[in-house]
């Protein structure tokens, strides 16, 4: 095999592991858990830092 076979072969893995992330990102068996991550940062978080932890900004002064 020359130098041309071994690029052309390269080429077809590198595809097809192109079309195989695409059908996986738009396969309807993820689309639930993209949704959720979707929407994860309009969730509130509870956190262990409270509004009287914060420091308090200067336009109340």
């Amino acid at each position: 095999m020359d130098y041309g076979t071994w690029r052309g072969v390269f080429s077809l893995v590198i595809l097809a592991i192109f079309i195989a992330i695409v059908f996986w990102a738009f396969s309807r068996r993820s689309k639930k858990q993209f949704d959720e991550a979707a929407n994860s940062i309009f969730e509130d978080e509870t956190s262990s830092t409270t509004n009287s932890d914060k420091p308090e900004s200067k336009k109340d002064e």
